[in-house]
């Protein structure tokens, strides 16, 4: 079986007078972030922002940059995210194919616009008592 695939537009909307990055990620719903490797980070003149610690797929556990922010593009969807710079091979992960409402269809090994929400993307905005926050 095949691996699915986005073909996804990113831009660094800090620096509009860079041109857009085209890239072809793995749909990884394994993943929370957006992966990226070092040459689009130096192509899209990302700045690091943060470090994260990741667990990969063999268990370990790494501490990579963080950088952002960087906006995605797919088909009329489009997320401002951070990513993680690590691998070779991009990753589009959990956090943004909610916030752009795509869908992994695995039968077809494509990732697709949410059929239930065509026109817009949809998610929740509420907190609900598993995921309120404290507030001090």
């Amino acid at each position: 079986m095949g691996l699915t695939t986005a073909k996804v537009e990113l831009r660094n909307p800090r620096r509009p007078d860079l041109a857009p990055v085209t890239i072809d990620a793995l749909a990884d719903t394994g993943s929370d972030y957006l992966c990226i490797p070092e040459h689009v980070r130096r192509s899209l003149a990302l700045e690091q922002a943060d470090t994260k610690r990741v667990t990969l797929a063999d268990g370990t556990s790494r501490a990579v940059p963080y950088v952002g922010p960087l906006q995605l593009r797919f088909g009329t969807r489009t997320s401002f995210v951070g990513a993680v710079v690590i691998g070779d091979q991009p990753l589009l992960g959990a956090i943004a194919l909610q916030d752009m409402d795509l869908v992994v269809v695995p039968q077809t090994r494509q990732v697709i616009i949410n059929p239930a929400s065509p026109d817009i993307a949809t998610g929740s905005a509420r907190a609900t008592p598993r995921r309120a926050v404290n507030v001090i």
